[in-house]
């Protein structure tokens, strides 16, 4: 009877030891994926005159998610170089490879704008909101991203991929960023961020 008893004992132990470990399971980390995530972008040109639109061709980082518990955290870093308008004079401007421009990016002195934030208000098993601060021309300010759409599915060849399409806008001056405002730029940026990560398994 005594050896039933520790029998039982023995596998209710096991038990709990199994549904704690399933309790505090680490959160998934994924790599994104610099060959389908592009930050763009669009700013004014000459006060009202046009909108200007451009990208970043390279971007790194990582993203971790627990979406059962409704946690994660986002990393990014995008190289200030790889910015593109498609318009190569425009690009050489911007980065300062033209003319060095300390109220341009400066990507001499500033080689990368870095984002860091947590992923918030869940809905339905997915993140809505990131709130994090961006970095950008060695300024860090609080920039709130809303993911407008999120969807997650079976990676190729394995793990799981997660993208998502996230909105911002931010005024460039707060960061330094102030070529064209003393003749009527509009310092307004829109920020439009397509990203796709991927889990190891």
């Amino acid at each position: 009877m005594r050896s039933s008893k520790n029998s039982m004992s023995a596998l209710l132990g096991v038990a709990f030891v199994a549904t704690g470990a399933t309790a505090v399971a680490a959160p998934t980390t994924y790599q994104i994926d610099p060959s389908h995530t592009f930050p763009s972008f669009e700013v004014d040109h000459t006060g009202g005159t046009s909108v200007w639109r451009g990208k970043f061709n390279t971007t790194s980082g990582t993203i971790t998610m627990d979406k059962a518990a409704g946690t994660g955290t986002v990393n990014v870093t995008i190289d200030a170089k790889s910015v593109d308008f498609g318009h190569d004079g425009l690009n050489k401007h911007v980065t300062g490879e033209e003319r060095p421009d300390p109220a341009m990016l400066d990507v001499a002195k500033f080689p990368t704008a870095t984002y860091e934030g947590r992923l918030t208000t869940w809905v339905n098993g997915a993140p809505t909101k990131v709130e994090g601060s961006l970095t950008l021309h060695g300024v860090t300010k609080p920039v709130t991203l809303e993911i407008r759409s999120f969807k997650c599915g079976p990676g190729r060849p394995s793990g799981e991929t997660c993208g998502a399409d996230a909105y911002a806008e931010f005024n460039r001056a707060d960061f330094g960023v102030s070529f064209g405002q003393s003749f009527g730029f509009n310092m307004g940026v829109v920020l439009r961020i397509q990203i796709e990560a991927r889990s190891a398994s």
